[in-house]
């Protein structure tokens, strides 16, 4: 028997948001994120979700009272940064720095979702 599911890899960011659900639905509509697995607690919020963006798992989960929401970064890695950061905007993310090329090889931009974790998304250029 494997030591973890197949198509996981051996580290998964875990982000502790006010609202996952809404969190899954950006990723979905930003990154074509695919849904994997979602366990609710009996009031509905999300004890444990994930989704897949490309060849990494992102686990999720609401917060509580004992583990409250904290806001986070994440960088990933696209094939097209402005479209990515475009449809971003578009699903309501608010601009933290529109994509530009500075002093390293990615051009680079970052968008915050209505959750408070803010995406860094690159694409390697040189």
């Amino acid at each position: 028997m494997a030591f973890k599911p197949d198509g996981y890899t051996s580290v998964a960011p875990y982000l502790v948001l006010q609202d996952a659900q809404g969190t899954i639905d950006f990723l979905v509509k930003v990154f074509a994120a695919e849904r994997l697995r979602i366990v609710r607690r009996d009031d509905d919020t999300i004890l444990h979700g994930e989704v897949r963006i490309d060849d990494t798992v992102i686990m999720l989960a609401d917060g509580q009272k004992d583990w409250p929401a904290i806001h986070s970064h994440v960088h990933i890695y696209v094939r097209d940064v402005d479209d990515v950061y475009a449809r971003a905007i578009a699903a309501g993310a608010e601009s933290v720095q529109a994509p530009m090329q500075k002093k390293d090889p990615d051009r680079r931009g970052g968008f915050r979702d209505a959750g408070g974790t803010t995406w860094w998304v690159a694409q390697q250029t040189k």
